[in-house]
């Protein structure tokens, strides 16, 4: 099987949302939205065929039901359809997962003409999403779909990655100056981060890109033994679905406080 993690730019009606939802099909494991980063995260899970079929009908819909030229959040975003990373699970490889993103991204460069630029494996080199979106339309010319730039749709990023976390940390009583040094503490080849202001709060926002390496709260106590009285840490949570194996890495008795729950993983839904 394979993961993927679609990343659309909207995270307050409810109506698009669950009209997303039925596009994604049996395909559809979890769904994470964000009014403030006006974000949402949804997880699909299958077998290739089914998989590529089901996210096509979902980016149909999605470019459909969003504008992103009034698109106004804290995350950046590239197109309303903002990122489209296939993940191999089980034994499959990344080459496998590369295969999907490049069949996908030339289906969105002909049925949707709109620009794909492409992350993972490009040509041989390793291309990161931050990089492309640092260097999109400036020295980064789209990989596909030309330079037709549609204002409501904008552009998509479509990867092929291992297993990411998308994980939080919620800040009280701190400025956002102060909580963008915190983020850059935990930085490390494995954990990407930023610090983002969401209005009367902050947050620490990470990716771990290693979750082999990587302890969630082993980086909850970095930012807790940080804090100056009266910052707090109001809240953890997790984008999305982790592989059991992350829950194994932290004690039980702390998976409420780094935001984690046995019903969040990708073997309970895909046992549902």
């Amino acid at each position: 099987m394979f993961e993927c993690v679609i990343n659309v730019s909207e995270g307050r009606s409810l109506d698009v949302l669950v009209a997303l939802e039925r596009a994604a099909g049996a395909s559809l494991r979890d769904r994470h939205s964000d009014a403030v980063h006006h974000r949402s995260v949804f997880t699909l899970i299958n077998d290739a065929e089914t998989l590529v079929r089901d996210v096509q009908t979902f980016i149909s819909a999605a470019v459909a039901a969003i504008d992103v030229s009034h698109h106004e959040g804290v995350h950046p975003r590239l197109g309303a359809v903002d990122v489209v990373p296939f993940v191999p699970l089980g034994t499959h490889t990344l080459a496998e997962a590369a295969a999907l993103r490049d069949e996908l991204a030339a289906w969105v460069a002909t049925e949707l003409r709109a620009p794909v630029f492409l992350y993972g494996l490009v040509d041989g080199v390793e291309r990161t999403l931050p990089f492309v979106r640092k260097h999109a339309f400036c020295d980064l010319a789209p990989d596909v779909g030309g330079q037709w730039l549609s204002g409501r749709t904008g552009a998509l990023t479509i990867g092929a990655r291992p297993l990411l976390l998308a994980w939080n940390i919620w800040l009280a009583n701190t400025s956002l100056e102060r909580t963008r040094s915190l983020a850059a503490r935990l930085r490390q080849p494995g954990v990407r981060t930023l610090g983002l202001d969401l209005s009367g709060a902050t947050q620490v926002s990470c990716n771990i890109i290693d979750v082999d390496a990587v302890s969630l709260s082993d980086l909850y106590d970095q930012i807790a033994a940080a804090l100056t009285p009266p910052e707090t840490i109001t809240r953890c949570e997790l984008v999305g679905l982790a592989p059991r194996r992350v829950l194994e890495r932290v004690p039980s008795s702390r998976w409420g406080e780094v935001g984690l729950d046995p019903s969040a993983t990708i073997e309970a839904r895909l046992a549902r």
